[in-house]
């Protein structure tokens, strides 16, 4: 990689980056906020392009920018970065036909581990902004529910290209029990290709150092919350 390439790739890197909205550990910040940071980066990577020496990177350098800003706002609308609940089922049709990689989170408002599978996914949306995370409410979608002949919640399905690649269901293959770590689905999520780890944020698994995570996907004894079967 050229000098060139490698500035203009250390920006565009800088662009991605998730906004302080996308962190689960304080308040959201409503979309004129989040929209006035992207610009604001926008601006100050737009300056260091036509202050820089070389006529060769600024004209590229700020066509390309302009491609990725586009690329960012269009992922943005789509909910890229954020974990969001999508209600109509062509939608979630859509969304896992034309998004190059998706995560669903079948659940049901009345199930424990739905919601602990929804704090995991939460953590893991931003730091994986090219993926996208969403998550449906199974009586919303039961004509999607009958056709992945989904049984048993909480179900998370990974697509790529619009085709299933991977399915989860309950937490017999997250250790089996409600205390496993996000380290966990996370670990699970990339051996799918469903999430990769160059697309990642933040603090990432170290693998083969924590055999608390191998541990976990290999199992251990059952906690008494089972999961859920919509046939009962």
């Amino acid at each position: 990689m050229s000098e060139q390439e490698a500035k203009i790739a250390s920006m565009i890197a800088r662009l991605n980056e998730p906004s302080t909205s996308a962190s689960s550990s304080g308040p959201a910040q409503s979309s004129s906020s989040v929209a006035q940071d992207d610009e604001d980066i926008f601006a100050e990577l737009e300056a260091e392009i036509e202050n820089d020496s070389s006529a060769a990177f600024r004209e590229h350098g700020m066509e390309q920018l302009k491609r990725e800003m586009q690329q960012l706002q269009q992922k943005k609308s789509d909910g890229h970065g954020q974990y969001r609940e999508v209600t109509d089922e062509k939608e979630v049709l859509r969304l896992s036909a034309k998004e190059p990689r998706c995560v669903i989170h079948f659940f049901h408002h009345k199930f424990k581990r739905c919601e602990i599978m929804d704090k995991h996914l939460a953590r893991l949306a931003p730091k994986y902004f090219n993926t996208l995370f969403i998550r449906v409410f199974v009586e919303n979608v039961p004509w999607l529910v009958e056709r992945l002949g989904i049984k048993v919640l909480p179900c998370v399905m990974t697509f790529m290209d619009g085709v299933s690649k991977d399915r989860i269901v309950g937490f017999e293959e997250l250790g089996n029990t409600d205390q496993f770590d996000t380290a966990t689905l996370e670990w699970k999520l990339l051996n799918s290709g469903v999430i990769q780890k160059e697309d990642s944020f933040g603090s990432s698994v170290t693998y083969g150092v924590k055999s608390t995570v191998r541990k976990n996907v290999r199992g251990r004894p059952q906690d008494d919350d089972s999961d859920f079967d919509l046939d009962d």
